[in-house]
């Protein structure tokens, strides 16, 4: 989907979003708050400029608008493929973007991350995984990595990723497979704007409860998708051995 399109229909009350190189940054309105919305477009690779930029925006929202709930849109195909970058260290400049995330979300900030085209790699685990809780439309690409270059890189034939795809969802691309590991909350199906105000206000009343909560592992546990992260969790928490399915 068209961010114009995209930000048109969740912010029916209006927006001052602006792009600037596959960049978004500005503001929207839900009910009568102000959000602050940050994102790319494009399928943008993430190299050194886009990682800081978002960076920034982060960064300037924290200092000047002290608890305004942030919006993450994803559409990405990761991080940059490129020489300049890697001996830039935009593994770096990647951690950076998401210690800024967890930064606004320890002071505070709601973030909800909205993956609204594509979601690929390092580009969406250090902005729509670093929120609090993230969401997607039901046409949206999201993966960590193609099952043929998985194949490649790991020399597990590709006929054996695909017959494992069929049932363990960490191996198969698509909001549904992510939705079943936890690391979605919820696929968006319909009205858009009433949507975000529902998950702004789903966070904000789990951040009330528990403060320093997560989720996700405790969502995959429960839908069948990532048996083992929550009981780990557990038994390190509670100091004792782990249990597994």
């Amino acid at each position: 989907m068209d961010w114009k399109t995209l930000a048109a229909t969740l912010f029916p009350l209006g927006h001052a979003i602006a792009e600037q190189d596959d960049f978004l940054s500005g503001t929207a309105q839900v009910g009568e708050r102000t959000i602050a919305v940050i994102g790319t477009t494009g399928h943008a690779p993430i190299g050194v400029e886009i990682a800081l930029a978002q960076a920034k925006a982060v960064l300037q929202t924290v200092r000047e608008a002290p608890g305004r709930p942030i919006l993450i849109l994803v559409d990405t195909q990761g991080q940059r493929l490129r020489h300049r970058d890697e001996m830039l260290g935009i593994n770096s400049y990647m951690a950076h973007l998401g210690k800024c995330v967890d930064l606004a979300r320890r002071r505070g900030h709601a973030v909800l991350g909205l993956v609204y085209d594509q979601a690929l790699s390092g580009g969406f685990i250090t902005s729509g995984l670093m929120a609090d809780a993230c969401y997607a439309l039901p046409g949206a690409t999201i993966r960590v990595m193609g099952l043929p270059a998985m194949a490649r890189i790991t020399k597990v034939p590709l006929e054996t990723l695909v017959e494992l795809a069929k049932s363990n969802p960490v191996f198969a691309p698509g909001p549904e497979n992510y939705l079943r590991m936890g690391g979605l909350q919820e696929i968006w199906h319909d009205d858009l704007a009433r949507r975000l105000a529902e998950a702004l206000a789903l966070v904000e009343a789990d951040r009330a409860a528990e403060p320093s909560g997560d989720r996700r592992s405790a969502l995959g546990l429960a839908r069948g998708g990532r048996l083992s992260a929550q009981p780990v969790i557990d038994a390190i928490v509670a100091g004792g051995h782990v249990r597994t399915a």
